[in-house]
């Protein structure tokens, strides 16, 4: 056990990533827009604003807070796919995957290591952005329980957009190809179930006031920024409930049905990484 998660993948990988000064500028700039958006936000609402009272509101520092968390959501599902979808490929590409699979490193152990050091750079970024939240909870507004819902939605996310990615990057011989596919795959789970949530919940309020169908619960379960809009505000989880008839919160929906797609996927990649070897009958 202790092989699948300290293992030589994983150490080069974690080392090639974090010694390029590439990552650490990309956080720096992360870190210095996260933090004009929120200084911005609170000047807009204090100095530059209509009011004579130059108070930033308990009211105004939760807006803030959910403004945030949808540009480090849209970060998540924008990098994810990026950083995981060609780190199978692209060993098959520069022809060192052969050489990778001679070695006693189990599959698991290959593609648990390639995947968490992917998404170790974005879990970088999102420790990193801490501090900053420090000025929500300097004005009030929110409360830790709600901060730790919204990055355990992050790693959730993050997590299974990365297997997706990491099982694509398997079984597709190109990385471009495993790129485009793994980034439509994201576009649908976000402004595709958005839309189809949205189409569907109009339909069925244009059709009966109480027609109920569960078309809308699972669309909008599968949608990351419909879920990190529901910590905030429950009334359209509640709408959709009614309208679906579901009782059960979406929120959990969200983190079964995308832990088990992460499993599913990461299972597949295992299966799929090293060749089917058929011995051939009447072979010595």
């Amino acid at each position: 056990m202790k092989s699948i998660w300290i293992n030589p993948v994983l150490n080069k990988e974690i080392k090639l990533r974090f010694r390029s000064f590439k990552s650490f500028l990309g956080v720096f700039f992360y870190l210095l827009a996260i933090g004009g958006i929120a200084i911005g936000f609170i000047l807009l609402n204090t100095i530059f604003s209509y009011s004579s009272t130059f108070i930033f509101r308990p009211e105004q520092s939760r807006t803030m807070f959910m403004v945030l968390s949808f540009v480090q959501m849209a970060l998540v599902l924008f990098m994810t796919p990026g950083l995981t979808s060609g780190v199978i490929s692209g060993e098959r590409e520069r022809q060192t995957l052969n050489i990778l699979l001679t070695t006693p490193q189990s599959s698991t152990s290959i593609i648990l290591s390639k995947l968490f050091s992917s998404i170790a750079y974005l879990l970088l970024m999102m420790i990193a952005s801490l501090p900053l939240y420090s000025i929500v909870f300097l004005f009030g507004g929110v409360s830790p329980s709600l901060l730790f819902i919204t990055f355990g939605l992050y790693l959730v996310t993050m997590l299974t957009i990365g297997s997706i990615g990491v099982l694509f990057s398997t079984i597709i011989r190109k990385t471009i190809v495993a790129t485009i596919i793994t980034y439509g795959i994201t576009l649908f789970i976000t402004a595709g179930t958005a839309f189809i949530t949205l189409f569907a919940v109009q339909f069925i309020s244009y059709q009966s006031a109480n027609q109920t169908s569960v078309f809308p619960y699972i669309t909008s379960m599968f949608n990351p920024f419909i879920i990190l809009f529901n910590a905030f505000e429950e009334g359209m989880a509640t709408e959709i409930n009614r309208i679906s008839g579901i009782e059960f919160p979406m929120t959990a929906a969200f983190i079964i049905s995308f832990l088990l797609i992460s499993f599913l996927c990461l299972f597949i990649s295992i299966k799929k990484l090293r060749p089917d070897k058929k011995v051939k009958k009447g072979a010595a």
